[in-house]
C-alpha cells in the first residue's frame, strides 16, 4: 500500500456565467490528494493521511477519495473548516490563493500520526502541507519516523506566494529530501530551491545526501532522472494541453504505481533499479500525466483509459 500524506482542499476554479460574469466552481483538489486519486484509479493500493473536515466540502473530498478506491482509515476527521484554494489560469498555467486558517488539514498535529501496518510499502509527501504549521512539522516527523524502513518520496511542489519564511521552508525541504528515497521536483521548483547550483549539481547534491532517484520534470520537455549510476531523459507524451492542473501530482502517482506493479517498491529495490526499470517507470508516469493535461482540472485517468 502507498500512503499519501498531505493536503486535501477545494480548488475554486474560474468559470464564466451565462451573463459573462466571472465565477468560481468548487472542485476537489490538493497536490497529495490528487496523487491519491490517481493511484486509486490506476489500481494501486492506496491510503490517505491528512486532516479532513466534516463540513460540506470535507464530505465532498471524502466521497471523491472513496469513489476512486482510496482507503480512508488513516485520515483524521474534525469539524474544522476545509481549505479553499482560488485558482486563476494564465495560458493554461495555474496560480493559487489559499484560505487555510485553522483548517482541518492545517491543524493536524503529532498526536494525529497514524500507526502503520506492514502492508504500507511507501509514503508520498509534498505540497503546501509542508509549509503551514502545525501540519508541516507533523508530516516531517512522520517521514523521520518511517524513512528508515519504508520507501519515501517527496515532491516539494513549491508555491512561493504561500511561503512566509523562506529560510525555514528551505531548511525543511533540505532535511526531508535528505530522508527521501525518491525526489521529484519541477524545474521551476528547483530554480527556487537550488540557489547558484546548476540543475545537475543540485541533483547530485540530493543524491549525495541520501536520495536514490532525483527526477526533474520540465513540462512538455519531459523529465530527467539522476541516480548514482547515471542519468537519462524521458520525453513527454505529446497531447493538446487544456491546462496543467494536477499534472505533476499525476506523474508522481504514475511513477509510484509503476514501481509497485514491478515489485520494486522497497528501499533495497529502489536503490538497485536498473536503467531499463527507471525508464519504464518514468515513461508510464509521463503517459498518465499526459491524460491529465489533456482535460480540464485535476482529473487523473482510470487504468482502462491508458
Amino acid at each position: 500500500m502507498i500512503l499519501c500524506c498531505g493536503e486535501a482542499l477545494i480548488d475554486m476554479l474560474p468559470r464564466k456565467t451565462a451573463d459573462g460574469e466571472t465565477a468560481f466552481v468548487p472542485h476537489v483538489g490538493g497536490s497529495i490528494f490528487n496523487s491519491a486519486i490517481a493511484l486509486g484509479r490506476l489500481g494501486a493500493p492506496v491510503s490517505f493521511f491528512s486532516g479532513l473536515s466534516n463540513d460540506l466540502f470535507g464530505k465532498k473530498l471524502q466521497n471523491a477519495l472513496a469513489e476512486s478506491q482510496v482507503d480512508l482509515r488513516h485520515a483524521r476527521l474534525s469539524d474544522r473548516p476545509t481549505t479553499l484554494a482560488f485558482v486563476t489560469l494564465d495560458a493554461g498555467h495555474a496560480s493559487y490563493v489559499f484560505y487555510d486558517e485553522n483548517s482541518a488539514g492545517r491543524m493536524l498535529g503529532e498526536a494525529d500520526l497514524p500507526a502503520l501496518d506492514d502492508d504500507v510499502e511507501a509514503l508520498l509527501f509534498g505540497g503546501i502541507s509542508l509549509v503551514a504549521e502545525p501540519c508541516g512539522t507533523t508530516y516531517e516527523r512522520l517521514m523521520a519516523r518511517e524513512s528508515g524502513h519504508r520507501v519515501v518520496m517527496i515532491d516539494p511542489n513549491i508555491r512561493p506566494l504561500f511561503i512566509n519564511d523562506e529560510a525555514r521552508h528551505r531548511a525543511r525541504l533540505k532535511r526531508m529530501t535528505a530522508m527521501a528515497d525518491i525526489v521529484k521536483i519541477s524545474e521551476d521548483d528547483l530554480d527556487w530551491l537550488r540557489g547558484a547550483a546548476s540543475p545537475q549539481k543540485a541533483a547530485r547534491n540530493m543524491l549525495d545526501a541520501g536520495a536514490k532517484l532525483v527526477v526533474i520534470t520540465g513540462g512538455d520537455k519531459g523529465a530527467t532522472v539522476h541516480w548514482r549510476g547515471g542519468s537519462l531523459q524521458v520525453e513527454a507524451v505529446k497531447v493538446e494541453v487544456v491546462d496543467t492542473v494536477g499534472a505533476g501530482d499525476t506523474f508522481n502517482a504514475g511513477l509510484l504505481a509503476a514501481l509497485h506493479e514491478a515489485g520494486r517498491l522497497s528501499k533495497e529495490r529502489v536503490a538497485a533499479l536498473t536503467e531499463n526499470e527507471i525508464r519504464a517507470a518514468l515513461s508510464f508516469a509521463a503517459r498518465v500525466a499526459a491524460v491529465t493535461v489533456s482535460r480540464a482540472g485535476a482529473n487523473p485517468p482510470w487504468r482502462n483509459e491508458l
